[in-house]
């Protein structure tokens, strides 16, 4: 297994408001939310509530797209 620096652990880290998740699929952010809710993507929550999306799986979903959002 390669050597992970510390760089590369935080780029792996990197997290997304549903409103830029919403804003790269053209979609609504309730969508989003719908979308971590019957699991096609995962989220967590920051210390003050917040919900986010890890960057690598947005980067997987959006690779995986069948159309262009309308």
């Amino acid at each position: 297994m390669p050597f992970m620096n510390s760089d590369d652990a935080l780029e792996s880290m990197e997290a997304l408001t549903p409103a830029e998740v919403a804003t790269l699929f053209r979609v609504d952010g309730k969508t989003v939310a719908r979308w971590a809710r019957d699991g096609r993507i995962s989220s967590f929550r920051t210390p003050g509530g917040h919900r986010r999306y890890l960057k690598s799986e947005v980067t997987a979903l959006w690779s995986q797209r069948l159309t262009p959002a309308r």
